[in-house]
Order: structure tokens, then sequence, then C-alpha cells
């Protein structure tokens, strides 16, 4: 929670990936606390039913298209934000997907380039278009989801997975370094196991490795995400910067 009462009334975020999981979440999480919302996602009906949920807090939301791997769609999704609402506070990037399970050498081309442009791709696209607007404002908090595959590396069925959120970790690290003195903070997520749809296509035997995995024996929940997203976008967070927060009831998927 933030130091301030009512914090975030007024302030905006921009969610990818606003649709559903912890995008939704994340989103309803916000609304709750006063802020504006701006859901982007490729899926633009979910994204209207996320914003009217917000709207039914009483505060602002938009629904935008937003296709993170094209950086047309990105700088067009953020300008609208922008115009909607005078300005952007905060950047959580929730859009991701490993797309399909496979073990290493079942990883072709078209999955790995697809991999890399959703959850890479997708997370330098917003950052290089928000970051002169935040840095004109003189502040700014960007939150991305990473992933604790990057630890294990995802052998025997997601290393392209792993792999392409071991650089969401790097990027934002790197990104939090260099403009650490703009005003600007950036910090990642490596969640384990969630339970969302994201776990569709993983098998009974591997989510229930997963859930064994855990100290806590379940799966983690997408609110209990989006609220460390809250405390991380808030004034009771301003000395964290360039780190990654593994949340994973203990133990995780490694």
């Amino acid at each position: 929670m933030p130091k301030t009462p009512d914090y975030f009334r007024g302030k905006t975020i921009f969610i990818t990936g606003a649709a559903s999981g912890i995008g939704r979440a994340t989103a309803e999480i916000f609304a709750r606390e006063g802020a504006n919302v701006i859901c982007a996602d490729i899926n633009t009906a979910g994204a209207d039913e996320v914003a009217a949920l917000v709207r039914e807090s009483n505060t602002g939301a938009e629904a935008i298209h937003c296709d993170v791997t094209d950086r047309g769609s990105v700088d067009d999704a953020l300008a609208a934000g922008t115009d909607a609402f005078g300005g952007i506070d905060f950047l959580f990037n929730s859009a991701g997907a490993a797309g399909r399970r496979a073990k290493f050498l079942e990883i072709d081309a078209e999955l790995w380039r697809k991999t890399y442009a959703l959850n890479v791709d997708g997370v330098f696209h917003t950052m290089q278009s928000v970051l002169p607007h935040m840095l004109e404002r003189g502040h700014g908090v960007i939150v991305n989801i990473a992933s604790m595959a990057h630890r294990r590396g995802g052998p025997g069925h997601s290393v392209h997975y792993a792999s392409a959120k071991g650089a969401v970790v790097t990027m934002t690290m790197g990104v939090a370094r260099e403009f650490v003195d703009k005003g600007i903070r950036a910090l990642s997520i490596s969640p384990g196991p969630i339970d969302t749809a994201f776990q569709a296509d993983t098998s009974p035997e591997l989510l229930e490795r997963m859930r064994q995995d855990v100290p806590m024996k379940r799966l983690g929940t997408a609110d209990e995400i989006g609220e460390l997203v809250l405390f991380m976008c808030s004034d009771a967070c301003e000395f964290m910067t360039a780190d990654t927060v593994y949340v994973n009831g203990g133990g995780g998927f490694r």
C-alpha cells in the first residue's frame, strides 16, 4: 500500500495484456485505488470488458487495441492513452506467453521468433516508446513480468520462454540503471507458477510437478501479483529499482 492516502487517485497506468490473467487483475486493483487504467491488448473485446469493470469503480478507463510485437501499434496505443488522460505515470508489461511447450531440440525457428517477439520485443517496444514521455514529466515507474523460469532454464519444455524472460530481467535492469537519475524506476517480477489461462497448455503431470515444487503446495493467483505491482508503483517503494522480485510460495519451479 502507498504511504500517502489516495496516492493513485488521478494517476494513470498503461497495462499490456490487460484483457486477462495478471493484467486484468492488476487493472482492477489499480481501479480500486482510484487510478485511471489504459487497458491495452490485442484482444480488443477482452480489453473492452475490463475497461467497463474499471469504470464501475468510478475511475477512468480506455480500452485500446495494441499488438506489442508491432512498434507502430505500441506507439499509437501509448499516444491514444496519453491523449485520453493527459499523461502516463506507470507502465505494466503483462503481455507474454510461452507459445507452446517444446523440448529444446523441438524448438523451431518460428516458435523461437514468436516467443521473443512477444516477450522481449514487446517489452522493448513499450519501454522505448513511453520513456521519452516519462522523461519529459520527470517521473515514472515501469514494471515488467519476467518469470522464475529464467533461474532454472526451462529444461525439457520451455527453454525458449525461459531465455526470453531472462532477457526481460536484464533489459529491465539496464533501463533502470540508465535512467535512475531521471526520476524513472524500472522493476521486474519473476513469478513461480500462477493460476491463469497461461497454464492452459500445461500437461496435468507438469502442472502437478510445479505445484509440488512450491512449498505452499499451490499455484499463485493473479491478484497476488497485481498487489505487488501496486506496491512497486507506490511511494512506499521509492528506493527499489533494477531488481527482479521472486514470488513463488517459498520455492518455485526451478
